[in-house]
């Protein structure tokens, strides 16, 4: 068993299948060993969790457990564009955060830090990556966070 997913094992993680785009876009394109993963939702089998603006309707804790969540789905991208050879991952470069909130809230970083802190957790030092947390008045589906991913391969 690759470190990797051992790690995921050990966190008592499940990375699903990659979920099917909602609308007209691929979930991810390898250019040049680079892999870009489009912007992920919370999402989990097939169904919207975290809904609604990160300090109104849903706690900063489920903020950051929906960043959480967002990474697993980016990880699922990476192992179906690796075909799940965990070699073929050379690191993570950087990630995007999005977070939907009012003007009021700051903490942009710490609910991202949900996403970053997963990947160092499972990749180590590969999973460590630049990144940036902004705040959003909405986002689609007025979901609480999205994140993409760009992702270095061998």
């Amino acid at each position: 068993m690759h470190i990797f997913e051992k790690n995921i094992k050990d966190l008592d993680l499940n990375i699903p299948d990659m979920a099917t785009p909602v609308a007209n876009y691929v979930p991810y394109k390898i250019f040049d060993k680079i892999l870009y993963v489009s912007g992920q939702a919370p999402s989990k089998d097939n169904s919207l969790i975290y809904i609604g603006k990160v300090g109104e309707e849903i706690s900063e804790e489920d903020g950051i457990k929906a960043a959480e969540l967002c990474c697993i789905n980016i990880i699922a991208a990476l192992k179906s564009a690796i075909n799940s050879d965990w070699k073929k991952l050379d690191g993570f470069i950087k990630l995007g955060g999005f977070v939907n909130c009012n003007t009021n809230f700051i903490n942009h970083p710490k609910v991202i830090n949900g996403a970053s802190d997963l990947l160092v957790k499972i990749f180590g030092e590969q999973g460590k990556h630049t990144r940036f947390a902004v705040g959003s008045n909405s986002l689609p589906m007025n979901i609480s966070v999205e994140i993409d991913a760009v992702i270095k391969l061998r």
